[in-house]
């Protein structure tokens, strides 16, 4: 199938492949200039493509002198051959026209870029409707700005074919600050259009032009404001591939049978459009893959770049392994895994006998004597019911002078992972657990992870705690660091918890609950609940008044079914106040710990920072609201909060709405990152914008991320329990940077999952209806928040039986009339007007191809859909009063 925007001629385009002759990498728009470089170098000496990398002198020469940028690449899924940087300033990014100018570097690569000319530079015409600045690639939000401790299914569909692509989101279920991440679509108003600016043999030559839409550079540049020009370089060096040079895809034969190649190499097709062709020896390929291709059509390939030729569009490959049929589970989630980097092997054996040897293990007598031993307390766990890796434990005791006795109590982690050993290595390597749809691949062994550090009810563990003295309120009146021992006296659901949250004064029976130790009442546990919830709404009311701010997203958990492991529905998770009262003090531990190691280490800690949003992106934002005439403070994370919580008011059209905003404002939001406290001067850079806070950590997840470990064994040579770990702050910190690559990582692969699993329930189960909002309107498309699947799609108009559509702009709002084709010869055609926050009803349906599915609008009745008839009642009563 040719991709939708070729049809539609959008605007200039990377042609698709299958589309034209002239093909490079993947139709990622080669020029006829390489064609005839093709044909030349039959004659004689091949014609560079690519520019041969600067030498490592120069280029650090450059970086210090600033005539070179340096920045991590990101490849527009969705155009590939559109790729941006971001820039230094936090202004516009900075923008890499095609595969030529990105001089092989893939996406996520760590590159280095000279700016070209200025009468290179893109052109972005102010009126037009497409906004496309910058790169519409993942954008993330930390985990701390939404939902918390989700099932593992719990992760957010996403659409999967390169041309709709509105990447995905997730949750890793975090226990103390859940997380979205989120996606950048092309909202008008959001993100301005770019007019590629082309001169002749510039490759992209033959992408189909709609009349409007490139602007040539003969007028002159110095006429065009600032404001209108992006700034355009090219690639001259890779710092860091990043990118793990592993793709997923199909096996092709070559097109030409005479060549000298035909008889030497297959053609490797990769699943994502990013990554370009690659040349596979056939020595690799299955035996009769030259007599019978047609048996591969289906079957998918993991193979791994090995070179790339400055003469070459395509890439030297290996073949690595055959996954097995695209369109299965196992398949592609390890094609995915490969791809990300994720390493899914067994531990090794070195690694396993670092891990104690005579089981059942118990706990050594002298650990009795260098712990305070809290085994008697009433303490129990709270989790998604599915979960094994119990990380943290919480309790809560009364005390005579009306104030309470909080305890937060981590499983030691770093008890069992010796400093340097094998076990160690792996751990740091692999950085965090992934959590995928149907299962984990663990950082630690299952024997660590699932029983000894997991801290499972009725048996004695090791556990790292902080315990503070709490007014009702929630203000800290003392606070205790140390290590200790516990034995949880119950493992509580989310469900379980919020039961009992739910009936305050009713006894909850027994067999609704799990079971608890003879030590301990249910009401014990009943009570110890309803307090900690107590204080955690204070806590968190506290936290708003001073500032942070929350960007729920909606959230998919999937149910699978137990025989086949495909997916049966699916259901937006609800996060609710047994999550909540969970990450409060999830919070409150992390941040003691911050302060507790900075304070003590300044130059050591590894600390978690949160930058701001990305001015640009934040100041179109803003720019939308006006026109949208919608009433938002972006003045701070906190103004931002109140906006969100108090524009809208609880009625459907309202809370869709209030969703739509929500996923606008999370997209200029930046990653956080960890980061070690002696590398980086300026202690204002410190700061956790969502939190709104000075110093944050994480310490409560040591079981799933390296990083939490780290910070134990800091926070055990605060206290004097040991050396401080052997590690200077420039090695501390290129750890910190690799758990944050791996973090990355696994929130893709996390992302990617759902996305696969969405896409086989839409094929299972599908055609799926839903009622959907529209984020943003193009001139012959328009972008829906899917509202029942949480998922983003691009719907088409020329996939609608529509008489003829027409957009226009109404003010500065964009605004499609789509004429619908009247389904009986007699009746009158239906109009329907769409423009942002319109309220539609779509369908989503599976495609032919392995995988994709489309989003297609509902026919509306003859008086048209539900949505506001006029401002007034779009603005008028929505509960900010």
């Amino acid at each position: 199938m040719s991709h939708p925007d070729c049809r539609l001629n959008l605007r200039p385009l990377g042609t698709p492949r299958g589309v034209s002759s002239v093909v490079g990498p993947h139709g990622v728009g080669a020029s006829p200039g390489d064609k005839k470089a093709k044909s030349k170098s039959v004659r004689g000496k091949k014609k560079s493509i690519f520019e041969t990398y600067m030498s490592k002198e120069d280029v650090s020469e450059g970086l210090k002198r600033g005539t070179l940028i340096q920045g991590v690449l990101r490849i527009n899924p969705k155009k590939f051959h559109e790729a941006f940087i971001p820039s230094p300033d936090g202004d516009r990014d900075i923008f890499i026209d095609g595969v030529v100018a990105r001089n092989r570097a893939l996406n996520g690569d760590l590159v280095v870029v000279k700016l070209l000319p200025e009468e290179q530079w893109k052109v972005i015409k102010p009126e037009s409707n497409d906004k496309e600045t910058e790169g519409t690639d993942e954008l993330d939000l930390p985990e701390e700005l939404c939902g918390s401790h989700l099932p593992q299914q719990s992760v957010k569909g996403y659409n999967d074919s390169p041309d709709v692509i509105i990447e995905a989101q997730f949750d890793d279920s975090d226990s103390e600050d859940g997380h979205g991440n989120t996606q950048n679509v092309l909202v008008d108003g959001v993100q301005k259009l770019s007019v590629c600016v082309r001169d002749k043999g510039k490759e992209d030559a033959d992408a189909p032009v709609t009349k409007d839409e490139s602007t040539s550079m003969s007028q002159d540049t110095r006429v065009l404001s600032e404001k209108s020009l992006q700034r355009s370089a090219k690639v001259v060096y890779i710092l860091d591939k990043k990118h793990s040079r592993a793709a997923t895809g199909f096996l092709k034969l070559l097109a030409d049978k005479n060549s000298e190649l035909f008889r030497k190499y297959a053609l490797f097709s990769p699943s994502d459009h990013r990554v370009p062709r690659i040349y596979v020896p056939l020595k690799d390929c299955p035996q009769d893959f030259v007599t019978r291709p047609k048996d591969y059509a289906n079957t998918l390939f993991i193979c791994r770049i090995v070179d790339w030729k400055e003469d070459s569009n395509f890439a030297l490959g290996h073949l690595a392994k055959s996954l097995g049929q695209a369109g299965e589970i196992e398949p592609e989630t390890e094609g995915i895994l490969t791809e990300y980097g994720v390493d899914f092997s067994d531990f090794s054996s070195e690694v396993l006998d670092c891990l104690p040897q005579g089981l059942p293990w118990t706990i050594p007598p002298e650990e009795f004597s260098k712990r305070r031993d809290l085994r008697k307390d009433c303490i129990f766990t709270i989790d998604p019911s599915t979960a094994r890796d119990l990380d943290d434990a919480l309790s809560c005791k009364p005390l005579a002078d009306g104030n309470f006795e909080v305890g937060v109590h981590i499983a030691d982690v770093s008890y069992f992972v010796p400093e340097g050993s094998p076990l160690d290595k792996v751990a740091a390597e692999r950085a965090t657990s992934v959590y995928l749809v149907q299962k984990v691949v663990p950082m630690l062994p299952r024997l660590l992870c699932e029983e000894l550090c997991s801290l499972h009810p009725m048996t004695d563990k090791l556990t790292f705690s902080v315990i503070w003295t709490l007014t009702p309120e929630g203000k800290i009146l003392g606070e205790w660091f140390g290590r200790t021992i516990i034995r949880s006296c119950t493992k509580l659901s989310y469900e379980h918890a919020q039961s009992m949250i739910e009936s305050p004064t009713k006894k909850i029976p027994e067999k609704e609950l799990p079971p608890i130790s003879p030590e301990h009442t249910s009401e014990e546990v009943h009570q110890a609940v309803l307090n900690l919830h107590g204080i955690a709404k204070e806590l968190r009311k506290q936290r708003f008044v001073d500032g942070a701010l929350r960007l729920d997203q909606l959230k998919l958990a999937f149910t699978l079914d137990h025989e086949t492991g495909l997916p049966q529905g699916c259901h937006i998770y609800e996060y609710r106040d047994s999550n909540k009262l969970v990450e409060e003090f999830m919070l409150l531990a992390n941040m003691a710990v911050a302060h507790k190691t900075y304070r003590a280490f300044p130059e050591r800690a590894l600390l978690r920072r949160h930058p701001p949003p990305q001015t640009k992106m934040l100041n179109d934002l803003m720019e939308f609201c006006d026109q949208m005439g919608l009433p938002m403070d972006f003045s701070s994370a906190g103004a931002l909060n109140k906006s969100l919580t108090k524009t809208f008011g609880d009625d459907k059209y309202s809370l869709a709405r209030k969703e739509v905003l929500t996923n606008m404002c999370s997209r200029p939001m930046q990653m956080a990152l960890y980061f070690c406290s002696g590398t980086l001067r300026d202690q204002a850079q410190f700061r956790h914008y969502a939190l709104n806070v000075p110093l944050y950590t994480h310490f409560t997840s040591p079981i799933r991320r390296f990083a939490d470990v780290l910070v134990h064994r800091l926070l055990a040579t605060t206290l004097g329990y040991r050396e401080l770990p052997d590690l200077e702050p420039d090695a501390l910190q290129k750890q910190a940077d690799h758990c944050n690559d791996r973090r990355m990582a696994s929130k893709r692969v996390q992302e990617l999952s759902t996305g696969l699993f969405f896409a086989i329930l839409v094929k299972e189960s599908g055609p799926l209806e839903s009622e959907a909002m529209v984020l943003g309107v193009l001139n012959q498309a328009f972008d829906v928040l899917v509202l029942r699947y949480g998922v983003q799609k691009r719907v088409y108009c020329n996939a609608l039986p529509l008489r003829s559509h027409h957009f226009q702009r109404v003010g500065k709002k964009p605004e499609l009339t789509l004429v619908w084709e009247p389904e009986d010869l007699e009746q009158e055609p239906v109009q329907q007007v769409v423009t942002i926050f319109s309220l539609v009803e779509v369908v989503l349906r599976a495609e032919t191809s392995a995988l994709k599915y489309s989003a297609i609008l509902k026919r509306p009745g003859p008086e048209g859909l539900p949505g506001p008839r006029n401002e007034e009642e779009a603005d008028g009563d929505d509960g900010s009063s």
